[in-house]
C-alpha cells in the first residue's frame, strides 16, 4: 500500500493532492460561472501579451515533446519502466503503493495502484503566457493516466503541479470519467479547462521553464498499465492583435489533400449525454475526418453501442471518446488530439502555428491541420454562420492560395467542402482579439491547431514537422 511504499507522510501528501483537486473540481461544478460547451476552449481562454507586434515578434510559439526511448530514461521514474521497439513509451513496473480517487462524476471511490515519471525541466526559447499539455496513450479498461504540468516563473517563484487532464480512452465501468479539472489558481496563473494562462500578462511575468509529469493508474493486484507513448507541451507568448500581417502564397500551383467530409449538423439532437451533437460536435468531427484520411477507423465493435439508424457512426463515437466530462462538451484540444492517438500508430499534438505559411508546408507534405477559429458571419465570405470557437480542418489550397477547407458546420457531407479566402482565414485563426455582435471585445485563437501524423513520417513529412519542432 501506499504508506509502505513511501511512509505515512508521502501516503498523506499523495491523498491531499487527489483529494484537493477533486475538491475544487466539485466547488468550481457547484459555483464557478463557465462558458457553453459548444465553444472551442480558444473561445473562453484569455489569450493576452504585452509582447509588441513585429519581425522580432515572429516566434510565438514553443512545442516540445517526449517520446523516444532516450527521452524516457532522461526524465524521472518511480515505479515505471521503459520499453523500446517501434514505438517507445512507459508503463508501470512496480507500483509505488495505491491511492484511493473519487470520480467527481459518479460519485464512486475506488484504489488505484499508481507509479510517476516526471520530465527534465524544460526552459523556453518563448518565456510564455500559455501552456497546453497533449499526450498519446494507451489505456486499457481498468486503467486511466494523470498529466500534471508545473511551472517555473520569470520572478524565480513556482507554480504548483497543476492538474491537465485526468484521462481514459472508455468510459466504461472499471475506468473513471476523463475529465479536465476546474479551480486551479495560485493567483498568478490560472488553468482554464486544457490551457495554463497567465493572470496578467500585461504585468510582464511569463511561465520560464516547465516540467511534466505522469501518473499512470491501475485497479489494484493486476498487472494491467497504461502506455504512454508522446506526452509533450505547447508554451506561447502570442501578441496581442486584432489583424495579423498577411502572408504570401507558398504554393503556386495550390494543392488539396483527400480528406473525407462529415457534416456534425445532421448529428444535431443525437445522444444528449454527449453534448447533443450538432454545433458542439465540430472538434470530433474534425478529428475523425483526419484520422480517416490517414487510413484508421474505429471497428465494429467500437461502434456497436451507435443507434443503427445514424449515419456516419463513427462521429458518434469520436464525440463520446472525446468528451470531457467537466468541461461537459467534445472541445477539449488534447482530448481530441488524445483520441486521435489511439489508432495504429497515429500520433497527435496541439500547437500554434505563426502563419499559413506554415500550414502550406504541412499540406505540401501530405499532413493535413485542425484549426480553431472565432468570428462573426461578416468576417468569413460564405461561411454563412459567426461562431464564439469553431475546429475546421485545413485540407489544402488553391492556386491564388485560398484555403480548402472541411468546414463541418455544413448541412451534409456533401457540403462540407468550403473555399475560404486567405486573408479572411489568416486573421480569424491568427489574432488573439476580435470584437463580437454586440461590440465587446473577445478573445481569438491566435494560431492553434491539432496535427496529427503517422509515428514513421514519410521524410518529407519529417522534415517538415521537424522545421516546425513538433518532433
Amino acid at each position: 500500500m501506499l504508506a509502505a511504499a513511501l511512509g505515512v507522510a508521502g501516503a498523506a501528501a499523495v491523498s491531499a493532492t487527489v483529494s484537493a483537486t477533486v475538491s475544487a473540481t466539485a466547488a468550481a461544478a457547484a459555483g464557478a460561472a463557465r462558458p457553453a460547451p459548444s465553444a472551442a476552449p480558444a473561445a473562453r481562454i484569455p489569450v493576452a501579451s504585452g509582447a509588441p507586434a513585429g519581425p522580432k515578434a515572429a516566434r510565438v510559439a514553443e512545442y516540445h515533446g517526449w517520446s523516444g526511448h532516450a527521452d524516457w530514461l532522461a526524465g524521472t521514474a518511480k515505479g515505471v519502466r521503459a520499453e523500446g521497439g517501434a514505438r517507445p513509451g512507459i508503463v508501470i513496473s512496480r507500483p509505488l503503493g495505491s491511492v484511493d480517487y473519487t470520480d467527481p462524476h459518479t460519485g464512486t471511490t475506488a484504489a488505484w495502484e499508481y507509479a510517476t515519471w516526471t520530465s527534465p525541466v524544460r526552459r523556453l526559447s518563448v518565456p510564455a503566457t500559455e501552456a497546453i499539455v497533449s499526450w498519446n496513450a494507451r489505456t486499457p479498461a481498468g486503467t486511466w493516466i494523470q498529466i500534471e504540468l508545473k511551472g517555473t516563473y520569470t520572478d524565480g517563484s513556482a507554480t504548483p503541479w497543476y492538474v491537465m487532464g485526468r484521462w481514459a480512452s472508455d468510459d466504461g465501468a472499471s475506468s473513471i470519467r476523463r475529465t479536465s479539472v476546474d479551480g486551479q489558481s495560485d493567483d498568478k496563473s490560472s488553468v482554464w479547462t486544457d490551457t495554463l494562462s497567465i493572470d496578467d500578462p500585461a504585468s510582464g511575468l511569463r511561465l520560464a521553464a516547465y516540467q511534466v509529469r505522469l501518473t499512470l493508474h491501475r485497479r489494484p493486484g493486476t498487472t494491467l498499465t497504461p502506455t504512454v507513448w508522446r506526452v509533450g507541451a505547447m508554451g506561447s507568448d502570442v501578441p496581442d492583435r486584432f489583424e495579423v500581417p498577411a502572408s504570401t502564397p507558398s504554393l503556386p500551383k495550390g494543392h488539396e489533400l483527400a480528406v473525407p467530409r462529415y457534416s456534425q449538423e445532421i448529428h444535431k439532437g443525437q445522444y444528449p449525454e454527449y453534448d447533443n451533437g450538432g454545433e458542439a460536435w465540430c472538434s470530433p468531427t474534425s478529428s475523425q475526418m483526419i484520422i480517416e484520411y490517414w487510413g484508421r477507423k474505429p471497428s465494429a465493435g467500437d461502434l456497436a453501442w451507435v443507434n443503427p439508424d445514424y449515419a456516419d457512426p463513427q462521429v458518434c463515437h469520436a464525440a463520446r471518446a472525446t468528451f470531457d466530462y467537466q468541461y461537459e462538451g467534445c472541445g477539449n484540444w488534447p482530448f481530441n488530439a488524445a483520441y486521435a492517438a489511439t489508432y495504429r500508430d497515429l500520433r497527435g499534438v496541439v500547437t500554434r502555428l505563426g502563419s499559413l505559411t506554415d500550414a502550406e508546408k504541412l499540406i505540401a507534405a501530405g499532413i493535413p491541420l485542425i484549426t480553431s477559429q472565432s468570428f462573426l458571419a461578416t468576417e468569413l465570405d460564405g461561411a454563412g454562420y459567426g461562431t464564439s470557437g469553431h475546429l475546421m480542418t485545413v485540407i489544402g489550397f488553391t492556386a491564388d492560395g485560398d484555403v480548402i477547407a472541411n468546414d463541418p458546420a455544413s448541412p451534409s457531407d456533401d457540403a462540407v467542402r468550403h473555399v475560404y479566402r486567405r486573408r479572411q482565414w489568416e486573421n480569424i485563426w491568427l489574432r488573439t482579439k476580435r470584437y463580437d455582435a454586440n461590440g465587446q471585445v473577445k478573445s481569438g485563437t491566435g494560431g492553434v491547431c491539432y496535427l496529427y501524423f503517422p509515428a514513421r513520417p514519410t521524410p518529407a513529412q519529417h522534415r517538415v514537422l521537424r522545421e516546425l519542432g513538433i518532433l
